[in-house]
């Protein structure tokens, strides 16, 4: 079902970065901005593509991955409903370095280059925002710089497991895609984060149980990322 403009212009304002903007401007923005829809498995885009806008996803999963002549795939960043990406190539002018594949059922939105060039000449606070975000995008990276340099697979793993509130205890929760994938985002091989996670189970850490992990202990698991 087509998505109306009125939703678009809902759905971009309560982003970080349009959350700013007023009902006009958002008219403007939905007037450059597409649905695209993508089923589990399709391609959104492939490296070496032109980036003539960003993408921001509505509902869904997308992963970013590079893939070599082999067909080995290294997942770079897995986005959730209301993330963005392509922001820095669409300013660079460069073609997409990476590819996007769609994890689940998706829905995303695509603002133009164009429309957004036009509304960042018009407000220099909107650009602001824009920087503070892709500055946001460079601080993250250099966090999984940091733990792929010097800290081991468990913490990688572990930290992982803490993330977004996932550190009370009792409480199951699920994995938001599937462990190859996760292990190929914190740079594991798959056998090696599914060892790792039978390990912390064995040390009455965890419970694993499928997708669904419960966190038994976790002061326990907080002592491996000191």
């Amino acid at each position: 079902m087509a998505t109306s403009k009125m939703r678009v212009q809902d759905f971009l304002a309560k982003l970080p970065l349009f959350n700013e903007l007023s009902e006009h401007e958002l008219d403007i923005l939905a007037k450059g901005t597409t649905e695209v829809q993508a089923a589990r498995g399709d391609i959104v885009f492939h490296r070496g593509e032109p980036c003539v806008g960003f993408h921001t996803v509505v509902y869904g999963q997308i992963k970013l991955m590079f893939v070599s002549p082999t067909g080995v795939e290294k997942v770079v960043r897995l986005i959730g409903p209301g993330d963005s990406f392509g922001e820095a190539l669409m300013f660079l002018d460069k073609a997409y370095i990476v590819s996007a594949q769609a994890l689940a059922d998706t829905m995303l939105l695509h603002v133009a280059k164009s429309v957004l060039y036009a509304e960042l000449a018009r407000q220099p606070d909107f650009a602001r925002k824009m920087l503070a975000g892709l500055s946001q995008r460079l601080h993250s990276l250099m966090g999984d710089v940091e733990a792929y340099s010097l800290r081991s697979g468990t913490q990688r793993v572990i930290g992982y497991l803490l993330k977004d509130g996932h550190g009370e205890d009792g409480r199951p929760f699920r994995l938001e895609t599937s462990k190859t994938v996760i292990a190929s985002r914190l740079n594991l091989t798959p056998e090696h984060f599914s060892r790792i996670l039978h390990d912390l189970a064995a040390q009455e850490l965890i419970h694993v149980k499928g997708r669904e992990i419960t966190i038994l202990d976790m002061n326990g698991l907080s002592t491996y990322q000191d």
